[in-house]
C-alpha cells in the first residue's frame, strides 16, 4: 500500500511496522536477534511491527539503524538548502579585471637631524 495523506496514522503506522518486518526477513533476522542487533527489547520491534503507537521513535530508529534504513530518513527531511538570493550573498564579487602588483619605490636616503624630510 502506498502511504498517502488519506491514510489515518494508525494505518500508516501498520503499513510501516508491515515494511519494516519484510525488511528484517529479507536480512533473515528474527524478531530476537533484530532487536539485540538494534539494543532494544524484542517486545519493542514486535510492537513496531504491529503498528501499535505506544513506541518510542528512539526505538524506531535503532531497528532502522539495524536494518540500514537510517540514510533513507535524508529522502524524508532533507536538509533545507539556501535560498537563492543567499546563496548570491554568499558569493564573493566576481572580479572584473587582472591587477598588476603596483611597486613601491622608496629611496633610502639616510636621514639625519637638522635636514628637511
Amino acid at each position: 500500500m502506498k502511504i498517502t495523506s488519506q491514510l489515518t496514522d494508525e494505518a500508516v503506522l501498520e503499513e510501516l511496522g508491515r515494511r519494516l518486518a519484510q525488511v528484517r526477513i529479507s536480512f533473515n533476522f528474527t524478531q530476537a536477534q533484530l532487536a539485540t542487533e538494534a539494543g532494544v527489547s524484542k517486545r519493542t520491534v514486535e510492537r513496531l511491527e504491529a503498528g501499535e503507537v505506544a513506541m518510542h521513535l528512539s526505538g524506531f530508529l535503532r531497528v532502522c539503524r539495524a536494518l540500514s534504513l537510517l540514510e533513507q530518513f535524508e529522502l524524508l527531511l532533507p536538509e533545507p538548502g539556501n535560498s537563492p538570493m543567499a546563496q548570491l550573498k554568499q558569493q564573493a564579487p566576481l572580479r572584473q579585471r587582472a591587477s598588476s602588483k603596483k611597486t613601491k619605490t622608496v629611496s633610502r636616503k639616510k636621514w639625519t637631524w637638522g635636514t628637511p624630510a
